[in-house]
């Protein structure tokens, strides 16, 4: 019996520290986790701002004398320069009146010689006694009269010249016409309401985006801080992104923004200038410009994918510590930079941030790390370059933030 008794412990110890073997050998590794190690970097932070295109100078084509249009000597829609002649009005009565002018203007000069030699033998004989003091004062006066006719008769040529010169009508700028609100044997009135055609200066061109009030406190309050580094000369320069998303690749230069608020939208208008010597650009073109707030010089940036809200919306992300051990850590964003977060608290620099796996892990779980690895981006437009500005990425904020 107690041999029985001693093989059945055996049997029974046996099976128990097999069962143990078993669960042992069946224990599942930890987790394994794709994590990014934080570090601070000098980021540029911009505002997105959405504006439209307007012209640099607008001059609209109006008559200086009434007449007949004879021709209209543009293609519409095309380029002109400066002095280009557009139309040609009648220009006969113009030059009937000019030749009128000069007529009279040569009779008035004919006289001048005679009446002089009036003058001058009257005031000797008027030392002689010889004629009146009435009868000089009365040649002196015609002389005066004389002169002022020709005087009168020159300006009257010079007034008939310029309306000749008006018949043909220039362009007082360079830059691409628009459509003609006349053809030929159209009649038209001097300085009429109505506009004959629109000449648009489209390089440079403007381009006006609203910013809002409350968006410029914050930048203040910012640069009052000193947690942006503002340098005039970089920060006036503006990146452009078009309709299509395509990245507009000559940058702008911010001209000024302007004093008063507008009422309704309780926003400013930002006017910035680009070169356009492509024609890309035209008026009242839907565009979104990056204007440049300041470098940040310790940014904080992570993955957007690593950052999480709970409930309330409250962002988090999940920290892997020296131990292996996973710790939910909340946050406080400023705004999205490409596929990163700008994140303002909650991080440190060195610490492990999980940005794949997060489905495996739970609080105080132990993990393996492996080094993410982002993936590579779809071509596409890539931002300007900015040179030797000490700015790894460049940063976006919404107008909708």
């Amino acid at each position: 019996m107690n041999i029985q008794r001693h093989v059945l412990v055996l049997v029974a110890a046996t099976a128990v520290l097999t069962s143990c073997s078993k669960k042992q050998a069946a224990a599942p590794p930890p987790p394994e986790v794709a994590t990014v190690t934080i570090s601070c970097e000098p980021v540029l932070l911009t505002t997105e701002l959405p504006g439209r295109t307007s012209p640099y100078r607008v001059a609209e084509i109006r008559p200086r004398v009434s007449g007949l249009i004879q021709k209209r000597l543009f293609t519409e829609g095309a380029d002109v320069k400066e002095g280009d002649v557009l139309y040609l009005i009648d220009e006969a009565p113009f030059k009937a009146s000019l030749d009128n002018a000069e007529a009279a203007l040569a009779r008035a000069k004919a006289n001048l010689s005679a009446v002089e030699a009036r003058v001058a033998r009257y005031q000797k004989a008027l030392l002689d006694k010889a004629v009146s003091k009435q009868d000089y004062d009365d040649a002196s006066a015609a002389l005066k009269q004389v002169r002022s006719d020709i005087a009168y008769y020159e300006a009257s040529v010079e007034t008939a010249r310029i309306n000749l010169g008006y018949t043909r009508v220039v362009a007082p700028i360079t830059g691409r016409i628009g459509r003609s609100s006349v053809t030929d044997g159209a009649i038209v009135m001097a300085y009429q309401a109505a506009s004959l055609a629109s000449i648009q200066q489209l390089d440079p061109i403007y381009v006006d985006v609203p910013q809002s009030t409350t968006a410029l406190l914050e930048l203040e309050h910012r640069l009052k801080e000193g947690n942006l580094n503002h340098d005039g000369t970089n920060q006036n320069k503006v990146q452009l992104v078009l309709e299509d998303g395509t990245v507009y690749p000559l940058e702008g230069t911010l001209e000024f923004r302007e004093v008063t608020v507008d009422p309704t939208t309780g926003s400013v208008i930002l006017r910035a200038v680009f070169p356009n010597p492509n024609g890309v650009l035209l008026p009242s073109m839907f565009v979104r410009a990056l204007v440049k707030e300041g470098v940040k010089a310790e940014g904080i940036l992570v993955p957007q994918q690593s950052v999480g809200r709970d409930t309330k919306g409250t962002p988090f992300a999940w920290v892997v510590d020296k131990d292996g051990k996973v710790e939910r850590r909340v946050l406080s964003v400023d705004r999205t930079i490409g596929a990163h977060w700008l994140v303002s608290s909650g991080l440190k620099p060195g610490e492990h941030v999980v940005a794949e796996g997060l489905q495996r892990i739970r609080p105080g779980a132990v993990v393996k790390e492996v080094a993410w690895q982002p993936e590579t981006p779809a071509p596409g437009p890539r931002p300007v370059d900015h040179g030797k500005e000490p700015v790894t990425l460049a940063s976006t904020k919404s107008a909708s933030h």
